[in-house]
């Protein structure tokens, strides 16, 4: 029997120096077998059990297939057909959670930091603790144990009591414990280095096959229809009249299914199935693993225990614990094979061997404990490690639903349910943009760097304290604007939106460039050495006021005061032109905005029920040809529309479906890379541009929700990236004739600036 002391102790002698004979036969005493499907601590897997479906499957056409038998695809099938879509086929290439879903841990903690999210989590624990057992007089497995996070210092707890606090909106029970309060829940823990824990008497385990097999039978009683050991081959897809790419059918080694929609469920093999319908999804395999060990006395009933520190999890198993967390060095898993079901891989102890180290000194007798099984399996984790959700953009029909990042068991009922909305009325019932695929931009979603390198520290980081001012050191510098030099040289802090560099606050203290990633140090990376963007950013992990927030203040007082320059070049910078251009902003934008060429109006974007899609400025141009760089030439109504940066594709993709969906002959445009933005705002920025500009910007010549094409200092304002050159602008006098110095300020302070103090903006 190997203990998990031993293995401890095995990786940490092959970092030291030779040693005597002796200690190198014990070292030796731990090996590590290949693991097999028979590791995984569940009573039965389904790899054994009678498929669903028998003999040739009917292959009629459907209103919808959902490709991937594993959590998400099983509770999307559930859903639909609850909801009334009882047409529908769940195919899965071999049987009922094969690939990952047969060998996750199924935990379930009902808080997170998202409101969101906590619904989604008390939809799953509805469904899998109540409703299924209701409506089949099945049991899914549910076990209600508790759930124990625990905090080794006051910043953790204090996230902690956060989490609480949004808790008690939703009626969910939660207790901060002593470290003596705690001993008494939990006698087998080491306490000595707690600052305290936060105790959730109803959460959870999931079993996997009990779920999916439930919710299946559910979904079945409905109508649907679930073929096992059915491979899909190919997605079909067809043009309409307007060119508009839409699912056509599924084939499959049986044969085709006609079907305007498709649900793509599969797990880490998302991608591939993307591939075949010309859909990109971002999404990294790896390996994840857990142990599970032998009896251990005194374990019974004890809470599922997460360790965010030690970035370790303890799950209940009966009278054992699985061992489980997230390392630094997660393999990657390169080539994705088709005939992976319900196999593992051989578990890599020089990578795991931090979680076992984290857990030791949780529970010590773990030390003397046996390892029954090690379980090693695929995951998929994505870029912000959140899911991929919602309809791809470049095939309408075509559904995501994967990428949770080892979460698909706890999120499965709520994203189920929001996906199946979704696909039948068009829009999930929830804010669901944090999930949207239609968040990333689409230069980014096939970036195979990006990827990688935000999909690994987003899993490195699973367990950091989740900051409101966090930013990522993974895959920057992806879009640049033709300031990002200029400002980084005078000390700007950039954030990044979406791929977007952009400028968050001024460092007085010089420029603190963002660097290449790396990898936190794993891999044989060198470390960034004197790191100064690091380290500023480290001194913003607070819940506090960071540091630099009198910085912020002084920008912000500069701009009430005086005047400021604000570097919006991240902003999305869309044309719209066309036959039918008026007839869709009529019914695109909620002002009036077909006023006179030259106005510009500021309004919203709602959606089919009234919600708010976004906030943007539309200016309508002058026809004929084009009087502002890169803008179309067009003899009809041509709109030039200006949008945040973090929400660009997002809206792209609204508009495109609006004009879509509404027939609208018309064409748009981005040009968000191509053209810089900035704005000037405060109560001298009329006199300071006054200096420069070649027209008057009197109230009288120059009014309130106008526009016009101007030059600054000789040079054309509005030009294409490619050719921008940043202008030097000498003013005849000092600027402290206007009361301050003029003084870039940055996204930070626009967000607290009230607009009454006036503004121009410059594109």
């Amino acid at each position: 029997m190997a203990f998990i002391g031993s293995a401890v102790r095995r990786i940490s002698l092959s970092l030291r120096p030779p040693l005597s004979p002796l200690c190198r036969i014990s070292a030796r005493a731990y090996s590590s077998e290949p693991t097999t499907e028979k590791s995984v601590p569940y009573e039965k897997t389904l790899k054994q059990e009678d498929g669903i479906s028998q003999g040739r499957p009917n292959l009629s056409p459907a209103d919808a297939v959902v490709i991937g038998g594993g959590s998400l695809g099983c509770q999307t099938v559930y859903h639909l057909a609850k909801m009334g879509m009882t047409n529908v086929v769940l195919l899965e290439r071999d049987r009922l959670t094969a690939g990952t879903t047969w060998h996750t841990a199924g935990l379930l903690w009902q808080l997170r930091p998202s409101d969101v999210e906590i619904e989604l989590l008390a939809h799953t624990r509805n469904v899998i603790s109540k409703d299924l057992e209701e409506e089949t007089g099945l049991h899914t497995g549910w076990i209600q144990n508790g759930g124990l996070f625990i905090a080794s210092n006051k910043q953790r707890l204090d996230e902690y009591k956060r989490l609480m606090s949004l808790g008690k909106v939703y009626g969910i029970e939660s207790h901060v414990l002593s470290p003596a309060e705690t001993k008494d829940l939990y006698p087998l823990m080491n306490v000595d280095d707690l600052y305290g824990t936060l105790y959730v008497p109803k959460d959870g385990t999931m079993d996997p096959a009990g779920t999916c097999t439930t919710l299946t039978r559910a979904a079945s009683a409905r109508g649907a229809t679930v073929i096992e050991n059915c491979p899909v081959t190919g997605i079909q897809v067809k043009s309409d009249d307007l060119g508009v790419k839409r699912v056509k059918a599924v084939e499959t080694r049986h044969g085709t299914i006609e079907t305007p929609c498709v649900v793509n469920c599969a797990g880490v093999w998302a991608t591939k199935l993307g591939e075949m319908a010309g859909v990109k999804v971002p999404l990294i395999a790896m390996h994840h693993a857990y142990v599970v060990t032998e009896r251990i006395e005194g374990i019974q009933n004890m809470p599922n225990v997460r360790d965010h520190d030690a970035s370790v999890y303890l799950r209940l198993q009966g009278d054992a614990l699985s061992v489980g967390g997230y390392e630094q060095n997660p393999i990657f898993w390169e080539e994705v094979s088709d005939k992976f079901a319900f196999s593992l891989f051989d578990l890599d102890w020089d990578v795991f061997m931090q979680n076992i180290e984290g857990a030791i000194n949780r529970v010590p007798i773990l030390e003397q404990t046996g390892i029954k099984s090690t379980v090693c399996g695929p995951e998929s984790f994505t870029a912000d490690h959140k899911p991929l959700m919602g309809e791809a953009p470049e095939v309408r029909g075509y559904f995501l639903g994967c990428g949770f990042n080892s979460a698909g068991m706890m999120l499965g009922g709520g994203c189920g349910r929001e996906l199946a909305h979704w696909i039948i009325h068009g829009r999930p019932e929830k804010d669901m943009y944090g999930y949207d695929i239609r968040r990333f931009h689409h230069s980014l979603t096939d970036n195979n760097r990006w990827i990688r390198e935000r999909s690994h520290e987003s899993y490195a980081k699973n367990y950091s304290v989740v900051f409101p001012f966090d930013e990522p050191l993974a895959s920057r510098n992806m879009r640049r604007d033709p300031f990002h030099k200029a400002l980084t040289e005078q000390g700007c802090v950039f954030q990044e939106r979406h791929g977007w560099e952009r400028p968050g606050w001024f460092n007085k203290d010089g420029a603190a460039p963002v660097k290449d990633y790396d990898y936190y140090g794993a891999y044989d990376t060198p470390k960034n050495a004197n790191y100064k963007y690091n380290e500023l950013l480290g001194k913003e992990y607070t819940f506090s006021f960071p540091p630099h927030h009198d910085v912020i203040k002084n920008e912000c007082l500069t701009c009430r005061n005086g005047v400021a320059v604000f570097n919006m070049s991240y902003f999305g910078k869309f044309f719209l032109t066309g036959p039918d251009a008026k007839k869709a902003a009529d019914w695109l934008f909620t002002a009036d905005v077909n006023k006179k060429p030259g106005s510009t109006v500021y309004t919203c974007m709602l959606n089919k029920r009234g919600g708010s899609e976004a906030d943007l400025t539309v200016s309508r141009l002058e026809p004929g040809a084009a009087n502002l760089p890169l803008s179309p030439e067009s003899d009809g109504d041509t709109y030039y529309l200006a949008i945040g940066g973090g929400v660009a594709e997002h809206n792209w993709n609204h508009i495109s479906t609006v004009l879509q969906d509404q027939g609208f002959r018309c064409q748009l445009a981005d040009h968000s890379e191509d053209m810089g933005m900035i704005s000037i705002q405060g109560p001298k920025s009329r006199a300071v541009l006054q200096e420069v500009l070649d027209t008057d910007l009197s109230n009288e010549a120059f009014p309130f929700s106008t526009h016009k094409v101007v030059n600054a200092a000789g040079h054309q304002l509005g030009w294409c990236s490619q050719a921008c050159k940043i202008h030097p602008v000498s003013s005849k006098r000092d600027h402290g004739h206007y009361g301050q110095t003029v003084q870039f300020c940055f996204q930070t302070c626009a967000s607290k600036v009230m607009p009454s103090s006036g503004f121009l903006k410059l594109f």
